[in-house]
Parts: C-alpha cells; sequence; structure tokens
C-alpha cells in the first residue's frame, strides 16, 4: 500500500474525479465599522432574493465559525453555496479540515448575469443557476455542478421539454465505455435509487441528452463533475422542480467577469476563466466595458482594485469605484451567523462497533491527514463511512462497520475504483483489538 503522503498529493486530483463516476434586498452602503460587537444572527437567506429596481446585485456577505468536525463542502451545502465557492471565498482554509473556531466567509452576495432576467439563466462560470420568477417576484438562486473538462455544458438558448420525479439513467454508450476502462461496468440502465446519479428529480432539456437534475452525489456541487448536465443539491432541485413548468426557458452563458451596480457603488465579481474560454480575451473585453462605465459615469475606477479582483479571482462582489471600501471593508461588513446545531445533509459516521468489519483506507502518523481523508469517503456519494482510529503512535483510517466480508469487499472496491487507493480488509479479530485498545 502506498505510504500516506503519495496518496494525498494524488487525492488532489482524484477526489474532484470521484464526484462524477455515475454520471432581500440589494446590498446598501457598507457601514464598515461597528461600534459594538454585533449578536450573531439566527439565520440568513440563501435562496430568494430581491434587487432593487435598477440594480444588478443582491444578497449579503455572511460569516459562521466552525465546529470541530466540520469541513468548508458541509457549511457550503448548509448555507446554500458550492464547493469552488466556498474554497474560493477561503483562500488557504483547509478544505476537509478546517481550524475549529476559524471564521469562514459566506459568500452569499451574486452579480447577476448579463441575460434577460426571464426563466432560468445559468452561469458556468460562477457554476450557479438563477431562476426569474416573474415581476416583482424574488429571484432564486441555487449552487450547481457541471461539466467536467472535456464534457462542457454547452451554452444558449433552449427550454424545460418534460420533467420526470424518480428518473431512470439511460446510460449513453461513451459513458459505459469510460466506466469499464476503469474496471468498474455500468448497466444499460440505472433504476431510481441510491446508485442513480440523476436523484429523485429530473429537468430534461430540448438539448438532447442534457438534463437539469439532482444527485447522489452532493458534495459534487460546484465542481465541474458532470458528464454536461447540471446537477444540484437533492433539497435545491426539488424546490425547482416543483416552481418550474414545462416549456420555461433555460438560457446558459459562461461569464467569469460581472459588473453590476447596487446602492450607487459599482461591483466586480471575478471568477476563474474556464479552459473553454479565451482567458486574455474576455479579461479584454472587461476592461473595456470598465472603461466605457468610467466615461459614461464620469466617475472614477480604482484600477488596482480592480487588477487584484480578476487576479484573486475570489467569486466575491467588489466594490471598484475609487473611495469605496473594497474587500477588506465588505468583508468587516459581513453578518456573522450561527452555526446550527447540526448542518443540513452533513454526514454522519456510525459509532464503531467490535466484530464488525471494516476497510482500512491508509495508516499514518499524521492525524491531520488522516482527519482528510476520512473526511474525502464520508463526502462520498452515497457515503463511505469512515472514522480515524489511534493504534500506538499512528492513526488508522477505517471505513465501515460492514456486517460481512462480502460488504467490506465491496466498500474497498468502490475506494479503489473512486480514490485509486487499495483498501486492506479488517476482520471481526482485528476490530474487537482496536476496539480493546480505547476506539470507539
Amino acid at each position: 500500500m502506498p505510504a500516506f503522503s503519495t496518496i494525498w498529493l494524488r487525492l488532489i486530483v482524484i477526489v474532484l474525479l470521484a464526484f462524477f463516476l455515475h454520471a432581500c434586498a440589494a446590498p446598501p452602503k457598507m457601514r464598515l465599522f461597528r461600534t459594538e460587537p454585533a449578536r450573531p444572527e439566527r439565520a440568513i437567506e440563501q435562496h430568494a432574493f430581491s434587487a432593487a429596481k435598477g440594480d444588478q446585485v443582491m444578497g449579503r456577505l455572511a460569516v459562521v465559525r466552525v465546529q470541530d468536525g466540520d469541513t468548508l463542502p458541509d457549511l457550503a451545502r448548509h448555507f446554500g453555496l458550492g464547493h469552488e465557492e466556498i474554497s474560493a471565498a477561503n483562500p488557504g482554509m483547509d478544505v476537509w479540515a478546517p481550524q475549529a473556531g476559524s471564521r469562514v466567509l459566506l459568500p452569499l452576495m451574486f452579480v447577476l448575469p448579463d441575460s434577460p432576467r426571464k426563466g432560468i439563466v445559468i452561469n458556468l462560470a460562477a457554476m450557479r443557476l438563477f431562476h426569474y420568477g416573474g415581476k416583482n417576484r424574488a429571484v432564486l438562486t441555487y449552487p450547481v455542478g457541471i461539466g467536467e473538462e472535456g464534457r462542457s455544458t454547452p451554452m444558449g438558448a433552449m427550454f424545460v421539454e418534460r420533467k420526470a420525479v424518480r428518473p431512470t439513467w439511460h446510460v449513453p454508450a461513451s459513458i459505459r465505455q469510460d466506466h469499464q476502462k476503469r474496471g468498474d461496468l455500468l448497466p444499460a440502465e440505472v433504476p431510481p435509487g441510491p446508485d442513480n446519479p440523476l436523484g429523485e428529480y429530473a429537468l430534461y432539456l430540448s438539448r438532447a441528452s442534457y438534463v437539469i437534475h439532482g444527485t447522489n452525489k452532493p458534495y459534487s456541487i460546484g465542481l465541474r463533475a458532470t458528464n454536461g448536465c447540471i446537477r444540484l443539491y437533492p433539497e435545491d432541485v426539488e424546490k425547482l422542480y416543483r416552481a418550474v413548468p414545462v416549456k420555461m426557458s433555460v438560457h446558459v452563458v459562461n461569464q467569469p467577469y460581472l459588473v453590476g451596480w447596487a446602492g450607487g457603488m459599482l461591483y466586480l465579481e471575478a471568477h476563474a476563466p474556464q479552459e473553454e474560454l479565451n482567458a486574455d480575451y474576455v479579461k479584454k473585453k472587461l476592461y473595456a466595458r470598465l472603461k466605457d462605465i468610467e466615461k459614461k459615469e464620469a466617475r472614477r475606477l480604482d484600477w488596482k482594485r480592480v487588477e487584484e479582483t480578476v487576479t484573486q479571482a475570489r467569486g466575491i462582489p467588489v466594490p471598484i469605484l475609487e473611495g469605496d471600501s473594497g474587500l477588506e471593508g465588505m468583508i468587516a461588513a459581513a453578518v456573522e451567523v450561527q452555526r446550527p446545531a447540526q448542518l443540513a445533509g452533513q454526514p454522519r459516521v456510525p459509532p464503531f462497533k467490535a466484530g464488525a468489519w471494516y476497510v482500512r483506507a491508509d495508516e499514518t502518523i499524521g492525524e491531520v491527514n488522516a482527519r482528510r481523508l476520512a473526511a474525502v469517503l464520508n463526502h462520498q456519494g452515497p457515503q463511505i463511512p469512515a472514522r480515524v482510529v489511534q493504534k500506538e503512535n499512528r492513526y488508522q483510517v477505517l471505513a465501515g462497520p460492514y456486517p460481512n466480508k462480502k460488504a467490506a469487499d465491496e466498500a474497498a472496491r468502490r475506494i479503489k475504483s473512486d480514490l485509486e487507493i487499495d483498501g486492506v480488509i479488517i476482520g471481526p479479530a482485528q476490530s474487537r483489538e482496536l476496539a480493546n485498545a480505547g476506539n470507539r
């Protein structure tokens, strides 16, 4: 079995690939300094927002404190964000093992795409869907997973052709062939259930073979992790399914640089351009547009801040007029929200069971590395329950418990297929020995 250091380097790339193995008011001018600490708010709006007439920015920034055992994907799901959104907004923070007590920025503020406010608009660059329900109605927005590199989600105008509850996945031949090369044999059809990557709800688009659907891999939301379809968290796709009628228009765009006004302030929201775009060209177009705005409005832009925003690409709307507060002021003014007792959808790990079967995914001297790998396994779809146990001065990552060797063998196969890790089967006698050593 390879050393954990080698495995972890490969996991940086492989864990992302594992996810697709089956197919309120507009923000006011910011108050930058508080005279006294504000009490955390109990909740914050995540999906339904209103932008004032003429404004293109909605929502607000928030922060939440990490508790022991949290991951950034857990916080992202609970607060209506995607993987890339929360990671980019918090550069340098450990995705799978953030330090307890750390403040995580929740980028719940969005510049609307430069597109007609009608029907569904999906911005691939932001990996976010906007649903315009009609005049005087709030805009609903949800994070999405999109097509991986080489299987990009198509852009352009289309519409919802039909809808289905508990859909059957008819596996395209090309996908079956790809999985067969990895030793993962797929049937021609996958019925509804936990192994179906379409989840419980599907909206079939007029563009053949493309679907807006749920997922059995919720922690792939906010990643390029599909075969071209658009996937949502299970709880989000249910709401969208009920709100969207057949024939509703769907417009897919790819806009990494979003510019919009709100409350007299000009904002720039920047995302890293995807490989399908010419990065130099889209940046050149942005600068030309900003120069036109500067001339038309007779207001000077802070060009240094513009360049920093584009370079950092944190996906946060930043004021870019001279004299405005900038990103630091935005973060300082972010509202603190209470972390709930239980994060929605956060994986739960069953207690350690002496005498059960397990799969040892790895053994290492580093507890943090072991926690990271356990978190990765717990966030597979469906979940591979995993925990960290200590054996003398080393830490083992155990997946389980399983009632028999057959179930443990299947878990080991998934770990190998998803993460390219060769697991070791741990039998009942060995699990009793670990339990006697104090692991619970």
